[in-house]
Protein backbone atom coordinates (compact mmCIF):
# COMPACT_ATOMS: atom_id res chain seq x y z
CA UNK A 1 0.00 0.00 0.00
CA UNK A 2 1.16 3.65 -0.88
CA UNK A 3 1.07 5.76 2.35
CA UNK A 4 1.23 9.58 2.46
CA UNK A 5 4.54 9.65 4.24
CA UNK A 6 8.00 7.76 5.24
CA UNK A 7 6.89 7.36 8.44
CA UNK A 8 4.08 5.28 7.68
CA UNK A 9 5.74 3.20 4.97
CA UNK A 10 8.19 2.83 7.89
CA UNK A 11 5.92 1.34 10.74
CA UNK A 12 3.95 -0.75 8.36
CA UNK A 13 7.05 -2.41 7.17
CA UNK A 14 7.66 -6.08 8.56
CA UNK A 15 10.75 -5.75 9.67
CA UNK A 16 10.23 -3.26 12.00
CA UNK A 17 6.52 -4.53 12.90
CA UNK A 18 8.96 -7.52 13.79
CA UNK A 19 11.35 -5.59 15.71
CA UNK A 20 9.10 -3.57 18.01
CA UNK A 21 6.97 -6.24 18.70
CA UNK A 22 9.83 -8.63 19.79
CA UNK A 23 11.18 -5.71 22.22
CA UNK A 24 7.82 -5.14 23.84
CA UNK A 25 6.58 -7.91 25.20
CA UNK A 26 3.83 -9.13 27.31
CA UNK A 27 6.31 -8.77 30.61
CA UNK A 28 4.93 -4.66 29.79
CA UNK A 29 1.44 -5.53 30.81
CA UNK A 30 1.96 -5.35 34.58
CA UNK A 31 3.84 -2.29 34.25
CA UNK A 32 0.73 -0.11 31.99
CA UNK A 33 -1.70 -1.48 34.97
CA UNK A 34 0.40 0.29 37.06
CA UNK A 35 0.70 3.47 34.68
CA UNK A 36 -2.93 3.71 33.98
CA UNK A 37 -4.52 2.88 37.50
CA UNK A 38 -2.92 6.03 38.45
CA UNK A 39 -4.55 8.31 35.41
CA UNK A 40 -8.19 6.39 34.99
CA UNK A 41 -8.95 7.23 38.83
CA UNK A 42 -9.44 11.57 37.63
CA UNK A 43 -11.73 10.06 34.95
CA UNK A 44 -15.33 9.15 35.62
CA UNK A 45 -18.23 7.05 33.84
CA UNK A 46 -15.69 5.78 30.80
CA UNK A 47 -17.57 2.95 28.48
CA UNK A 48 -15.38 3.44 25.66
CA UNK A 49 -12.44 3.67 24.78
CA UNK A 50 -10.23 3.54 21.33
CA UNK A 51 -6.33 3.68 20.98
CA UNK A 52 -4.57 5.59 17.84
CA UNK A 53 -1.77 3.43 17.32
CA UNK A 54 -2.74 0.03 19.37
CA UNK A 55 0.40 -2.04 18.11
CA UNK A 56 0.04 -5.50 19.09
CA UNK A 57 -2.64 -3.93 22.50
CA UNK A 58 -0.49 -3.82 25.54
CA UNK A 59 -1.90 -0.85 26.89
CA UNK A 60 -5.59 -2.25 25.71
CA UNK A 61 -4.73 -5.23 28.20
CA UNK A 62 -4.01 -2.75 31.08
CA UNK A 63 -6.97 -1.21 30.82
CA UNK A 64 -9.15 -4.19 30.01
CA UNK A 65 -8.24 -5.29 33.66
CA UNK A 66 -8.64 -2.09 35.08
CA UNK A 67 -12.35 -1.81 33.89
CA UNK A 68 -15.34 -3.91 33.74
CA UNK A 69 -17.40 -4.97 30.49
CA UNK A 70 -15.79 -1.66 28.71
CA UNK A 71 -16.47 -1.20 24.83
CA UNK A 72 -12.42 -1.47 23.50
CA UNK A 73 -11.42 -0.47 20.23
CA UNK A 74 -7.71 0.03 18.49
CA UNK A 75 -6.36 1.20 15.04
CA UNK A 76 -3.34 -0.18 14.10
CA UNK A 77 -1.06 0.22 10.87
CA UNK A 78 1.38 -2.73 11.09
CA UNK A 79 -0.41 -6.16 9.57
CA UNK A 80 1.75 -8.24 12.04
CA UNK A 81 0.66 -6.41 15.03
CA UNK A 82 -2.95 -5.98 13.77
CA UNK A 83 -2.81 -10.14 13.74
CA UNK A 84 -1.98 -10.81 17.19
CA UNK A 85 -4.89 -7.85 18.19
CA UNK A 86 -7.10 -10.03 16.54
CA UNK A 87 -6.47 -12.81 18.85
CA UNK A 88 -7.92 -10.27 22.30
CA UNK A 89 -10.92 -11.20 22.77
CA UNK A 90 -11.81 -7.98 24.88
CA UNK A 91 -11.26 -5.54 21.47
CA UNK A 92 -14.64 -4.91 20.08
CA UNK A 93 -13.14 -3.34 16.49
CA UNK A 94 -10.38 -2.94 14.80
CA UNK A 95 -9.29 -0.49 12.41
CA UNK A 96 -6.50 -1.74 10.10
CA UNK A 97 -4.94 1.49 8.58
CA UNK A 98 -3.06 4.38 8.97
CA UNK A 99 -4.57 6.89 11.18
CA UNK A 100 -3.95 9.62 8.47
CA UNK A 101 -6.90 7.78 6.86
CA UNK A 102 -8.63 6.70 9.61
CA UNK A 103 -12.39 8.34 9.51
CA UNK A 104 -15.41 7.65 11.42
CA UNK A 105 -18.58 9.47 12.76
CA UNK A 106 -18.21 7.41 16.00
CA UNK A 107 -16.85 8.43 19.28
CA UNK A 108 -15.76 7.13 22.05
CA UNK A 109 -15.36 8.54 26.23
CA UNK A 110 -11.22 8.23 26.62
CA UNK A 111 -8.93 8.47 23.54
CA UNK A 112 -5.46 7.23 23.91
CA UNK A 113 -2.46 7.73 22.02
CA UNK A 114 1.06 6.47 23.61
CA UNK A 115 4.35 6.93 22.11
CA UNK A 116 2.55 7.25 18.86
CA UNK A 117 2.40 11.11 17.75
CA UNK A 118 6.46 11.13 18.39
CA UNK A 119 6.64 8.92 15.56
CA UNK A 120 3.76 10.77 13.08
CA UNK A 121 5.12 13.07 10.45
CA UNK A 122 4.94 16.79 11.80
CA UNK A 123 3.36 18.02 8.90
CA UNK A 124 0.29 15.97 9.55
CA UNK A 125 -0.03 16.60 13.18
CA UNK A 126 -2.30 19.27 12.68
CA UNK A 127 -4.56 16.30 11.25
CA UNK A 128 -3.87 13.91 13.67
CA UNK A 129 -4.93 16.45 16.41
CA UNK A 130 -8.23 16.96 14.27
CA UNK A 131 -8.84 13.37 14.85
CA UNK A 132 -8.41 12.54 18.28
CA UNK A 133 -10.68 15.64 19.09
CA UNK A 134 -13.34 14.71 16.86
CA UNK A 135 -12.87 11.23 18.03
CA UNK A 136 -13.44 11.59 21.73
CA UNK A 137 -16.64 12.63 23.13
CA UNK A 138 -15.13 13.32 26.60
CA UNK A 139 -11.07 12.63 27.63
CA UNK A 140 -8.25 12.58 25.50
CA UNK A 141 -5.50 11.04 27.10
CA UNK A 142 -1.49 11.85 25.69
CA UNK A 143 1.38 9.96 26.50
CA UNK A 144 4.38 10.85 24.70
CA UNK A 145 8.11 12.32 24.76
CA UNK A 146 8.04 15.38 25.62
CA UNK A 147 10.01 18.71 24.67
CA UNK A 148 9.18 22.50 25.42
CA UNK A 149 10.13 23.21 21.50
CA UNK A 150 9.99 20.83 18.68
CA UNK A 151 13.06 18.80 17.79
CA UNK A 152 13.85 15.63 16.21
CA UNK A 153 15.99 13.22 17.52
CA UNK A 154 17.85 9.77 15.96
CA UNK A 155 15.63 6.51 16.42
CA UNK A 156 17.88 3.55 16.28
CA UNK A 157 20.37 4.59 13.44
CA UNK A 158 17.68 6.41 11.34
CA UNK A 159 16.71 9.97 11.04
CA UNK A 160 13.29 11.81 10.43
CA UNK A 161 11.21 8.92 12.58
CA UNK A 162 11.29 10.54 15.94
CA UNK A 163 9.92 13.83 17.19
CA UNK A 164 9.10 15.54 20.71
CA UNK A 165 7.01 18.52 21.41
CA UNK A 166 4.64 19.79 23.08
CA UNK A 167 1.96 17.76 21.69
CA UNK A 168 -0.95 18.18 24.15
CA UNK A 169 -0.24 22.09 24.60
CA UNK A 170 -0.64 22.56 21.18
CA UNK A 171 -3.99 20.74 21.19
CA UNK A 172 -4.64 22.86 24.00
CA UNK A 173 -4.20 25.62 21.83
CA UNK A 174 -6.36 24.51 19.11
CA UNK A 175 -9.23 23.59 20.98
CA UNK A 176 -10.72 25.85 23.52
CA UNK A 177 -13.29 23.67 25.15
CA UNK A 178 -10.62 21.31 25.61
CA UNK A 179 -9.12 21.69 29.84
CA UNK A 180 -5.94 20.13 31.48
CA UNK A 181 -7.35 17.35 33.93
CA UNK A 182 -3.97 15.97 34.96
CA UNK A 183 -0.55 15.17 33.48
CA UNK A 184 2.72 13.17 34.85
CA UNK A 185 5.76 11.68 34.18
CA UNK A 186 7.40 8.10 34.05
CA UNK A 187 10.66 6.96 34.26
CA UNK A 188 12.89 4.58 33.29
CA UNK A 189 14.31 3.65 36.31
CA UNK A 190 11.68 3.34 38.46
CA UNK A 191 12.27 0.34 40.89
CA UNK A 192 8.96 -1.30 40.45
CA UNK A 193 7.24 -0.12 36.90
CA UNK A 194 9.57 0.66 34.42
CA UNK A 195 8.07 2.59 31.03
CA UNK A 196 9.85 4.80 28.95
CA UNK A 197 10.81 8.34 30.23
CA UNK A 198 6.83 9.41 29.28
CA UNK A 199 5.04 12.74 30.11
CA UNK A 200 1.34 12.05 29.93
CA UNK A 201 -1.09 14.38 29.97
CA UNK A 202 -5.16 13.87 30.58
CA UNK A 203 -7.45 16.35 28.64
CA UNK A 204 -11.17 16.71 29.05
CA UNK A 205 -13.94 18.16 26.74
CA UNK A 206 -16.29 20.78 29.03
Amino acid sequence: MNYKTEQENFWASSEWGKEYIQRNGKELIKNNINFFSNIIRKCSNITSIIEFGANIGLNLHALDKLFNKIDINAIEINNQAVEELKKLDFVNNIYHESILEFETSKTWDLVLIKTVLIHINPKYLDMVYEKLYKASNRYILIAEYYNPTPVEVNYRGHEGKLFKRDFAGELLDKYENLHLVDYGFTYHRDNNFQQDDISWFLLEKR
